[in-house]
């Protein structure tokens, strides 16, 4: 909601560029979109090699605790 009335006011004081915000939104969520989904697949091997590397701790600690 306060985002809403914060682009009315942007709308009234500034239409051009409030307009021109609203035109260039798509452009500017298709060119970061590449990046968004870099960011999951680094995240996502990361946690993998993180998992690899833990492994035989985790088992030992089950092994150990019995």
């Amino acid at each position: 909601m306060v985002i809403v009335l914060l682009w009315l006011i942007l709308f009234v004081l500034a239409w051009p560029v409030a307009i021109l915000a609203l035109l260039l939104y798509p452009v500017v969520w298709l060119v970061l979109l590449p990046f968004r989904l870099l960011g999951f697949a680094v995240g996502g091997v990361l946690r993998l090699v993180t998992g690899v590397i833990a492994l035989p701790f985790r088992a030992l600690q089950r092994v150990g605790g019995r």
